[in-house]
């Protein structure tokens, strides 16, 4: 089964840069967004649910530039979930032509940014000119180092550990792989995300208390930040406050302080 992956090994995060208004003195190696509320923001003010998609796609170029800006260096964000498809054909659509636009706008400024784009998620149903323009982003960003901006496009977690599996099962039945060397790590080396850390903060816009089979497994010890703010919102200051939340967490990993 063809499906998307990130490919690079972790990079360190860095130091804020003055002027960022942030008290902690470093930001989250990694970010994951669940960007919820598009449609119900635009329904609220009399607007097609399309028009908050498309003011969606608008906030994914914010937030993605103030997490360069940041010293953010990964961005994971929930773009199309598995559970989706169940959608209105009009709206899927209108999805995929958005995602199309998107990246053959956004392609310039990916490489003027220096941010490589990532794309996880099974390929299965995406219309193959949007795939095309996938990998046409995906091979002119690869060389990005300030920003991995990684979009789940048809993701469930679930599907991903299932792949996961799956890869792990067939490598035991060629030998490759000895049943008895299998650890949590290399599920985590067959995961869709393989090469890129786990998230330190997970935001969810629009105030839902769900994570929506995303990222299950690389969520185990995420920080976790909830606004009721819908995405088409959704700014550099709520990711700044975000943020700085984070850092007032006592992150223990199970130990104790």
């Amino acid at each position: 089964m063809a499906f998307f992956r990130s490919k690079r090994k972790p990079i360190e995060s860095k130091a804020l840069r003055h002027g960022d208004d942030l008290s902690a003195p470093t930001v989250p190696a990694h970010i994951a967004i669940i960007m919820d509320g598009n449609g119900r923001w635009a329904q609220s003010r009399g607007l097609p649910r399309v028009e908050g998609h498309r003011r969606g796609a608008q906030s994914v170029r914010r937030i993605s530039e103030a997490c360069r800006e940041l010293g953010v260096r990964y961005l994971t964000l929930y773009c199309f979930s598995h559970e989706n498809w169940k959608r209105p054909k009009e709206e899927l659509d209108f999805l995929m032509g958005l995602l199309k636009t998107f990246l053959i706008q956004e392609r310039p400024t990916l490489i003027k940014n220096d941010i490589r784009l990532a794309i996880i998620g099974r390929r299965d149903g995406i219309p193959l000119d949007v795939q095309i323009e996938m990998d046409r982003s995906l091979e002119a960003s690869k060389n990005g180092k300030s920003l991995t901006l990684c979009l789940a496009i048809n993701y469930g977690s679930r599907q991903e550990i299932l792949d996961s599996v799956l890869a792990i099962v067939a490598k035991v039945q060629s030998k490759e792989l000895a049943s008895e060397d299998i650890h949590e790590s290399t599920i985590a080396e067959h995961l869709y995300t393989a090469g890129m850390p786990d998230p330190d903060l997970l935001i969810r816009t629009s105030g839902e208390m769900r994570i929506s089979n995303y990222l299950l497994w690389q969520i185990s010890y995420s920080e976790i930040w909830i606004t009721k703010k819908a995405w088409p919102e959704f700014d550099k200051p709520d990711l700044i406050q975000a943020i700085q939340d984070y850092h007032q967490r006592d992150r223990r990993f199970g130990g104790i302080a």
